[in-house]
């Protein structure tokens, strides 16, 4: 049975919303006067959803959507707003209310609202349950060489990753900054054979050469191939060209001080330093990259 814990400071409006839920929607009503009583009962219980007032003593709703989504992050919450509450109904939806139902219309806007938002947030549940069953997920693209990709291709790989949870936010950033990094090298170092040194010229100069060769044989039918592969515990992107290759071990150090400047060897100190690990293959044609599960992520999705 759906669990709804309903909020408001007045006892007449918590009767008739209860009464609404448990007739049309057959749930579990519980109550509470303000947004303190509700958190108390919220810690002994979660309910599938909270519907609250937004003007009460004690906890007001705004302050009640904040707590609820800083401590109980998938309880929805549902608004009932009075005449003269729009603006703080606007805010409270900023902040991560899911919806509202305008005090003057809760008998007939009140349970479908309920409702949509319930098969909304079950939908996602069961989405957490069926990925936590997943074992391992590849995705495999062939892309032109058109950097308009990367950014799409990037925040998909993203997306996995914290939806598996494998890193904190730190972690999808520095991941989302070595694969731009080897996109990049792959495109402008691989396909289209573009020194790095040309750089020193100036970066118009280096950009202007790119575009050149987009559109001139042999590199503007040459591709890239990305692979990404997902599992429990880590990630791998395989990323490869159809350049003619390189030897990753005749790239400047770019940490010694006297290459800091070079604009040579930057991106794959990024890479090397934001991936656990990295390899190289097929005469520097390919690049393997691995982002393990970190301690982090571990302590991040168990924090309440």
């Amino acid at each position: 049975m759906t669990r709804v814990l309903v909020v408001d400071d007045s006892r007449i409006d918590r009767d008739m919303v209860g009464a609404l839920l448990q007739a049309q929607a057959n749930a579990d009503v519980v109550t509470a006067s303000n947004g303190l009583e509700a958190l108390q009962r919220m810690e002994a219980e979660l309910p599938d959803l909270v519907l609250t007032d937004l003007q009460m003593p004690e906890m007001d709703g705004l302050a009640l959507v904040d707590a609820i989504r800083e401590r109980h992050p998938t309880v929805p919450v549902v608004l009932m707003t009075a005449h003269g509450s729009e603006e703080i109904a606007v805010e409270a939806l900023r902040r991560g209310a899911a919806s509202y139902v305008p005090k003057r219309k809760v008998a007939e806007d009140l349970v479908p609202t309920a409702k949509h938002v319930l098969s909304i947030t079950r939908a996602r549940r069961e989405e957490a349950r069926v990925l936590a069953c997943l074992k391992e997920s590849e995705h495999v693209f062939v892309l032109d060489n058109d950097p308009a990709y990367f950014p799409a291709l990037i925040a998909l790989c993203r997306e996995q990753l914290q939806r598996r949870g494998l890193t904190d936010d730190t972690g999808l950033m520095q991941v989302s900054m070595a694969l731009d990094e080897a996109l990049a090298n792959a495109l402008h170092h691989g396909n289209l054979e573009v020194s790095s040194t040309l750089r020193e010229k100036g970066l118009d100069v280096y950009f202007e050469e790119v575009e050149k060769r987009r559109t001139r044989d042999p590199y503007r039918d040459r591709r890239i191939f990305f692979t990404a592969r997902v599992a429990a515990d880590e990630a791998c992107y395989v990323i490869r060209d159809e350049g003619k290759g390189f030897d990753p071990s005749t790239i400047p150090d770019p940490t010694d001080p006297a290459n800091l400047e070079k604009a040579s060897g930057r991106g794959l100190l990024l890479i090397r330093t934001f991936m656990d690990e990295i390899s190289f293959r097929d005469g520097g044609r390919e690049i393997v990259m691995v982002k393990r599960r970190g301690a982090e992520a571990d302590s991040q999705a168990s924090t309440p």
